[in-house]
């Protein structure tokens, strides 16, 4: 070597999800560039992290964020700095953002083109979903486009009649142009016409609030809405991806599907494994406003147990920052509400408190939801893994570290947490992005601007091309 490498993590204990070593990481130009033993001495370089008896993983991934979200008059308070800032903060070094039509002016292609415009301020490395709302003869035209600007994914919504949702004809089709253009589609499954007259009786009975809100919005919506995607992604042949499942139900359904044959899989988020529908009753009802909502206790330590069996694949944040004003303009009514919680900076003590310390996984199967699955099966190349010629996304990761939330204290551009007063287990102690170190302890280090557009593959040809790797590795 020519000269000093950038960086060395140094005798840290390297958990990837396919197992752990004791290693040295050398980094040079944004990249791992080799593992060495830790039993060997420490190279030299530029920079030097000690992280003797501590945990080196991979950068979260989440493949679930909206940034700078419209809905209705509603606007998140956030922008690229400040969701990624946050997402640093809390050990995620890659965030998937989605580019939703805005109106019906508003194309897919323009959608997405707009967020990547607006990318150029992100703090971390960025990718993107694409979305359509109503088909035409433009689509698979616009569809080709989003495919060669590296965008593999297209989301569409069951619910959400005049505004996002999708219907069935638009899906089935837009699932075949995946098909032919070796994609991903995303489904946000809750059944439109339950959701409706359910809504409807409890607004003709007067219990329309907040407080209501899990009951408006049943199990049963969400799980015949999955189990006919399902049957529309077998008819296609579409690989299948379902957002924030909230049921033991909905991924059984994609279990099921998966022991057929189908390409499908399960994400959930962590509020849907640590908070139940209780909080509906609580003090600030309004804390807890998403779709699907949260869900009873018995739900949620049966979904936990999915989790901890590996039945669901990814733990996404569904990042949404609205704040408390905005929340209480419509309390009155879910219908007016603006939907969705802040959690980028909280994915991982959330999901590790919930998937370790609680239902007894180990910090491998965390990496795999929290990093090492999101980047593979979002086909997002060198993320995910440390291994050689991966980018340099790490984090030095302290499985003990307690901290309580405290929602004013956190970076995400609102004023409140959904997890607010919680005790945590496992926090990030060291960050690096790209190769820079951005969170230490003396604090975090703005890098300024130089979060990437990350182009992902073709779901197949990704897949495939791990496979064949998958001799030295299992990534």
């Amino acid at each position: 070597m020519s000269q000093l490498p950038d960086l060395v993590i140094a005798h840290g204990t390297v958990v990837n999800s396919f197992g752990r070593q004791d290693a040295h990481v050398v980094v040079d130009g944004g990249r791992i560039i080799e593992l060495i033993d830790a039993t060997e001495p420490v190279p030299a370089a530029v920079r030097t992290v000690e992280a003797a008896g501590q945990l080196v993983i991979p950068g979260g991934v989440d493949g679930h964020c909206h940034v700078a979200q419209v809905t209705g008059r509603f606007r998140t308070l956030d922008d690229y700095r400040t969701t990624s800032t946050a997402a640093l903060w809390g050990g995620t070094t890659t965030i998937i953002d989605f580019g939703i039509p805005r109106d019906a002016q508003e194309t897919p292609l323009d959608a997405v083109l707009n967020k990547k415009r607006l990318a150029t301020e992100s703090r971390c490395d960025v990718a993107l979903h694409g979305s359509v709302v109503t088909w035409d003869e433009t689509v698979p035209w616009q569809l080709e486009q989003l495919a060669a600007e590296g965008v593999r994914s297209v989301k569409m919504y069951t619910t959400n009649r005049g505004s996002t949702m999708a219907d069935g004809d638009t899906v089935l089709k837009v699932m075949r142009e995946m098909v032919r253009l070796d994609g991903l589609t995303y489904i946000h499954a809750e059944h439109d016409a339950i959701i409706t007259d359910c809504t409807e009786q409890h607004a003709s009975d007067g219990r329309i609030g907040i407080e209501h809100l899990h009951r408006t919005r049943p199990e049963l919506a969400e799980e015949v809405s999955v189990k006919e995607t399902l049957a529309m992604a077998e008819y296609t042949g579409a690989p299948v991806y379902f957002v924030h499942q909230s049921t033991p139900g909905a991924v059984d359904l994609v279990t099921e599907a998966r022991e057929r044959g189908q390409e499908a899989y399960s994400e959930t988020c962590p509020h849907y494994l640590t908070l139940d529908d209780t909080v509906y009753g609580s003090a600030f009802p309004e804390w807890y406003a998403c779709c699907p909502p949260m869900r009873s206790a018995e739900t949620v330590a049966a979904l936990k147990d999915r989790l901890a069996a590996g039945a669901i694949h990814t733990i996404s944040s569904d990042h949404s920052c609205y704040d408390l004003s905005q929340k209480r303009e419509r309390t009155d009514d879910v219908r007016y509400m603006p939907h969705g919680l802040p959690g980028v900076e909280t994915r991982m003590p959330v999901s590790f408190t919930a998937l370790v310390s609680e239902a007894g996984g180990s910090v491998e199967d965390f990496v795999e939801v929290f990093s090492a699955g999101p980047a593979r099966i979002n086909a997002v190349p060198r993320k995910g893994a440390i291994v050689e010629g991966f980018d340099a996304d790490l984090v030095i990761f302290d499985p003990a570290a307690q901290r309580i939330v405290d929602g004013g204290a956190l970076h995400m551009g609102t004023d409140f947490s959904p997890f607010e007063g919680k005790t945590l287990t496992g926090w990030p102690a060291v960050v690096v992005s790209a190769g820079r170190v951005v969170l230490d302890g003396d604090g975090f280090h703005d890098p300024g601007p130089v979060g990437r557009f990350v182009a992902r593959n073709g779901f197949t040809k990704h897949r495939d091309a791990l496979a064949v790797s998958a001799s030295s590795h299992t990534l």
